[in-house]
């Protein structure tokens, strides 16, 4: 990086850190900090700037002695800028498709050694160089138009078929995964075209034991308001208790504030009455709590009763699940079908009207808080998420 660079890049590092925190930088950042700008970014522009590099780029703008060399690459450059300019959230994918010239970067360069060259050169100068900026910029803005209008379609989409779970793969589809689990993370493949998670301890929801916790989580953003979100897992059929999978909606990436859990599950607990295990359809929501109070079922169907004798019948019917939520402004509506093929009609489980706004969708397994670990495993085989109107009338 030349020195005119390294000069703009301080700015354009500077600049993005005022705007997150609200005042000047005046210190190298802590981690804490780091990581905040980080999530930051990634929430605005839908692009990642680790938080190493962040706090090292802190060091290195305050030219302090035996920083780390401040030597990011375009991509970084352009995600900084993209941040500081409001550019539309994107992902890395789209970005590599359409703008892998990094037009953000070259835009914020070129306005600051505009402002630059403005010091030394006589007006009639400054007035050429300003034209030709302005009608850049309005060129870049049809351009960016007549191409949205164009990617319209696939951008109110997002699909994954989950033929490539490599971590590259997933991130450029905008996957973050959550508190990993190596060994059974690793055996994300074990299924081709298909995700493979694993039902271990934990829940989004604490106990008196333990904090609230999902390890291996796949979470990424929520790309519009109103939305259909449908996932299908192929075989799944859990056998203990709290054993369960799904769709986790929340609003941030902790688990801390309002959430919506839909899954299927496995349930042999009935207050000390004796009953047949079953296999079940359940919401679970936080949405009115907050995360404060205890959670609220709001949905609890029965599916198949595990009767001996039964259970070819019910791994039959639990060949192929399907879980699909429609969000609507504030009304939600949670429908699931199962059976040996794809052909079954959706059934609601439950609809209504709840106070939350998530951000983040998320794959789930888990066993909730047992005391002995059953770890079995659970495919998905797709997710998609499409946008649709708001209007709930």
């Amino acid at each position: 990086m030349n020195d005119l660079n390294k000069k703009i890049f301080i700015a354009l590092f500077k600049e993005a850190c005022e705007k997150c925190f609200g005042f000047p930088l005046a210190a190298p950042l802590s981690e804490t900090d780091s990581k905040f700008l980080s999530n930051e970014i990634f929430d605005r522009t839908g692009l990642v700037i680790g938080a190493k590099s962040i706090k090292n780029y802190s060091v290195f703008a305050l030219n302090i002695k035996r920083s780390v060399p401040g030597n990011p690459s375009d991509a970084t450059l352009d995600t900084l800028a993209r941040y500081v300019l409001n550019a539309p959230f994107t992902s890395e994918m789209k970005r590599k498709e359409n703008e892998s010239h990094y037009p953000f970067w070259f835009q914020y360069r070129s306005s600051f050694t505009g402002s630059l060259s403005g010091r030394r050169e006589n007006p009639v100068n400054v007035k050429k160089r300003v034209i030709i900026f302005l009608f850049t910029i309005f060129l870049a803005s049809v351009i960016f138009i007549v191409m949205s209008m164009l990617r319209r379609n696939s951008e109110d989409v997002f699909t994954d078929n989950f033929n490539a779970v490599q971590e590259d793969s997933l991130a450029e589809k905008g996957w973050m995964v959550k508190s990993i689990d190596t060994a059974s993370w690793n055996r994300r493949y074990e299924k081709p075209g298909h995700l493979t998670l694993f039902t271990l301890i934990g829940d989004n929801w604490k106990n008196d034991a333990n904090p609230a916790g999902i390890k291996n989580l796949l979470m990424r953003r929520v790309p519009t308001d109103c939305f259909i979100a449908e996932i299908h897992l192929t075989g799944f059929i859990p056998g203990h208790n709290w054993q369960q999978a799904g769709i986790l909606l929340t609003e941030d990436q902790s688990f801390g504030g309002k959430a919506l859990r839909f899954s299927i599950l496995y349930n042999d607990f009935f207050g000390g009455y004796k009953k047949p295990a079953e296999i079940l359809i359940q919401v679970i929501s936080s949405a009115e709590s907050g995360g404060i109070s205890k959670p609220e079922e709001i949905a609890h169907i029965p599916l198949f009763s595990i009767e001996p004798g039964n259970e070819e019948i019910v791994r039959n019917n639990l060949a192929l699940s399907v879980l699909k939520i429609e969000k609507k402004e504030d009304l939600f509506r949670f429908l699931y079908t199962t059976g040996p093929g794809e052909s079954f009609a959706f059934k609601e489980a439950v609809s209504g009207r709840f106070n939350i706004r998530p951000r983040y969708i998320s794959l789930f397994a888990i066993q909730g808080w047992a005391d002995q670990i059953f770890s079995e495993p659970v495919y998905f085989d797709s997710i998609s998420v499409v946008s649709i109107p708001c209007d709930t009338q």
